[in-house]
């Protein structure tokens, strides 16, 4: 087998047609990743090589037949088969070593692309900015995808004595295996035979991300085996000898006893350095007991894509593909254009009925080399079970981020996305999440966006405590009380307390003490802030939470507009740090706030954590340690903002101002009657069932401010100072962390790096990058060429 090998490798590459084979395949490669700009790499923006890995195939399917047409056909055509037959080998050995012969030619063509890596990771931001261990995962898939392309030229070869008619079957072959199953598997009446799973796209496309799955791995062996047993099935019938020999049956016998293992059992290789392709246990979990199929309807398709939204395109579908490889098939996907093929009436018209689906347009500008591309897509997807849609949103754009940062928190997010939104389609819809009224609590306009942001994975609205039942009560998931301002009665504290003790969860954002910044303005500059009457403090009091009647006052805070004075008749506004609206800067690892922006908050006072049995207190939010207690009642005036506070006295432990408690909750009505008023009748229960609540001292931390002409801004954002905080992010984490039990959301944790080129430098030097990468190759190519025929000279001169 060692000395067809050698024979093959020599005689090919003795001949000039194999270095013009491979230049041309360099060149065409080349010129499609660097020159071409629909698929150039310099266009792309990203440090990587995924132009490369989706390109090759389809130049493979040319190079591979080229390489591989005269192994068995010249043999047969030129009648030295008979002389090969003669020499003491067996045809395993024959086809196995020209086999392998071609698989290293293969390799020796790909080996000139390495000059692409090595320009990419120079003109990566900052330079060597590239993931080397996806690129590894890459080429490992393109060899396997050579490996299975060979064999099927190997085949075409032993069928014919032509070389171009078994180039031509063999470029056939490649083509119907690599993209054929995939356009069969579209016909309506063949979508759910999952005949895409028999084709090479499928397999390739997982692998070469960087992440090889023992699945497609023995797909690979297989269909190349395959290939090999009908080469030497094809030899044995010309030469007609008996096919029961035992290299042949033992060779079907090790292919389907790997198809059925691979079938049973599989593990996975993520090569890339975050290990962004390695779904969590909390994700497998879920996708390994759906108890019904699951479709998935991308809306993020179109043609002339920027960069950036290509690369989100091919993230959703790598995470589909990783959470479909999990769901024993009941996860199916595909990705569609709404907007193709029609006109401006029946767009308008399908805008609209997808909007009321949850799916919204968006029109971004990405930063190019050309300036700034706009493009109107829908960067959303819809998750269908039994006819519950539950729309995704890919695209998480905040104020304040560049379009790189905002693609990628994109990215990071969507394994969560994703879980999240399969779990709640198959459990039945979205959980019900209540906001008290009755209290003079914040009103629909200053919650606007917190509604508006929970109601794209929950059903939201108002709960009136006096109204509604306690089993009425006990459907919803989570309740949040946001800033009453009159007193709890002993009834509706009751009810609150029952539905604790059944496992409700409960978001408490209370302010202690009535102050208002427009109340300020309004009383010629000063208030008194006070301590309200809300009747709850003995009900958290046995939680084990006291919020005290105090303000904190802290150095670390955001600024207020004041009007400094008038000049020709325009009032001058100044910015000015108010010591009274604290910025929390999240110390916490806890899910819910890892990783935040600054929490903005307006007059918050202290909590102190009580010592309570089978509870656990998480403290989530804090003040700086450069901050002030200040007790109520006392005189606020904005006279103070005239004077530099005194560092010295603001030196002190941070404050608590946002706890976690988790546990099971002793009742308020513990040893006592029921309270008058009550018109059903309940049985007490003296303690809670485990759950938890979140206890926040400040009643606006989820309020968001109103413009001047009545429109609601964005939850978070501030729109004197044009700075986005963290409120938004906090409120979705906390809805999603007390309504799932799963731990899905530590998946909001998940950080991928962005991995950009250098603009600046691709656009002084973009032609020299182009010429090496098209140039270099070949001329490495050339040196081989030339070094091989002084070999020889060498060789026959002697």
């Amino acid at each position: 087998m060692l000395s067809i090998l050698k024979k093959e490798i020599i005689s090919y590459l003795s001949s000039l047609v194999a270095y013009v084979t491979i230049g041309v395949f360099l060149l065409v490669l080349g010129l499609f990743l660097w020159v071409f700009p629909e698929s150039s790499i310099l266009e792309y923006g990203y440090a990587g090589l995924e132009s490369l890995f989706s390109t090759a195939p389809y130049l493979f399917m040319f190079l591979i037949p080229a390489i591989t047409m005269r192994s068995l056909a010249e043999e047969r055509k030129e009648g030295t088969f008979e002389l090969l037959f003669t020499r003491p080998l067996k045809d395993w050995e024959i086809v196995i070593g020209k086999y392998l012969a071609c698989l290293l030619i293969v390799l020796f063509a790909l080996l000139p692309t390495l000059v692409y890596y090595y320009s990419v990771s120079k003109l990566g931001m900052p330079q060597g900015n590239i993931d080397t261990g996806a690129v590894i995962g890459s080429y490992i898939g393109l060899f396997l995808l050579g490996g299975v392309f060979v064999a099927i030229g190997l085949f075409t070869s032993s069928i014919t004595k032509n070389q171009i008619i078994a180039f031509t079957v063999s470029v056939f072959l490649c083509f119907f295996f690599y993209s054929g199953f995939d356009s069969i598997s579209q016909l309506l009446s063949l979508q759910d035979l999952g005949l895409q799973n028999l084709g090479i796209t499928q397999h390739y496309d997982s692998v070469s991300r960087g992440v090889l799955d023992t699945r497609d791995l023995a797909y690979f062996i297989i269909t190349a085996g395959v290939f090999i047993w009908l080469t030497l099935f094809v030899l044995a019938r010309q030469r007609q000898k008996s096919l029961a020999g035992t290299v042949m049956i033992s060779t079907l016998g090790v292919l389907f006893f790997l198809g059925i293992l691979s079938s049973l059992t599989f593990t996975r290789f993520d090569f890339t350095a975050e290990k962004r392709f390695t779904i969590s246990p909390i994700s497998r979990e879920i996708m390994d007991k759906l108890p019904k199929k699951v479709k998935v309807v991308v809306y993020l398709q179109g043609d002339n894509l920027p960069g950036g939204f290509k690369r989100l395109q091919s993230a959703t579908k790598d995470m589909l593909s990783d959470l479909q490889a999990y769901s024993h098939g009941k996860i199916q996907f595909q990705f569609v254009d709404p907007l193709k093929g029609l006109n401006n009436d029946q767009q308008n018209e399908v805008i609209q009925n997808m909007a009321a689906e949850g799916v919204e347009p968006t029109n971004l500008s990405v930063k190019t080399d050309n300036g700034v591309s706009q493009k109107l897509i829908f960067p959303s997807a819809l998750v269908s079970a039994d006819g519950k849609d539950i729309p995704v949103k890919l695209l998480l754009s905040r104020i304040g981020l560049g379009p790189d940062e905002v693609l990628n928190n994109s990215i990071q997010n969507l394994e969560y996305a994703f879980s999240s939104a399969i779990k709640k389609a198959v459990n039945g819809g979205r959980p019900q999440i209540g906001f008290t009224e009755g209290h003079h609590e914040l009103s629909d306009l200053q919650l606007n966006d917190a509604m508006k942001s929970l109601a794209e994975g929950f059903q939201v609205g108002r709960v009136d405590l006096n109204a509604i039942s306690t089993a009425d009560l006990q459907k919803i998931k989570l309740l949040v009380i946001a800033k009453p301002d009159q007193k709890f009665s002993e009834v509706e504290k009751f009810k609150l307390d029952q539905y604790i003790m059944h496992g409700g969860r409960v978001l408490w954002t209370i302010d202690q003490v009535s102050a208002e910044l427009d109340s300020l303005r309004g009383h010629g500059g000063e208030q008194l802030a006070f301590p309200k009457q809300l009747n709850l403090d003995d009900q958290l009091f046995r939680y084990g939470i006291r919020i005290n009647y105090d303000l904190i006052a802290d150095i670390n805070s955001s600024q207020i507009p004041i009007s400094t004075g008038n000049v020709g008749g325009q009032a001058q506004i100044q910015m000015l740090p108010w010591l009274f609206y604290p910025v929390f800067i999240p110390l916490s690892k806890h899910p819910i706030v890892k990783n935040l922006d600054g929490i903005s908050s307006e007059f918050v006072s202290t909590i102190d954590i009580l010592d309570t049995k089978n509870v656990t207190k998480t403290v989530l939010l804090n003040s700086s340690p450069y901050n002030k207690k200040i007790s109520a009642p006392h005189l606020l005036s904005l006279q103070a903002l005239e004077q530099e506070p005194n560092p010295k006295e603001f030196q002190s432990q941070p404050k608590v101002t946002g706890v976690l408690l988790e546990g099971q909750f002793v009742s308020d009505w513990q040893n006592r009657p029921l309270p008058e008023g009550l018109k059903e009748q309940v049985t007490i229960q003296q303690q809670s069932v485990p759950t938890k609540m979140i206890v926040i001292s400040d009643g606006d931390i989820f309020k968001n401010q109103v413009g001047s002409d009545g429109s609601p801004y964005p939850l978070g954002y501030d729109h004197y100072t044009h700075q986005t905080y963290g409120n938004k992010n906090l409120l979705l984490n906390i809805a999603d962390y007390m309504t799932d039990d799963s731990g899905l959301i530590a998946l909001r944790t998940k950080e991928i790096k962005v991995r950009l080129l250098n603009r600046a430098q691709i656009r002084g030097e973009k032609m020299y990058w182009q010429l090496i990468n098209t140039i270099v190759p070949l001329a490495i190519v050339l040196i081989c060429a030339i070094f091989q025929h002084y070999l020889r000279r060498q060789k026959y001169a002697r």
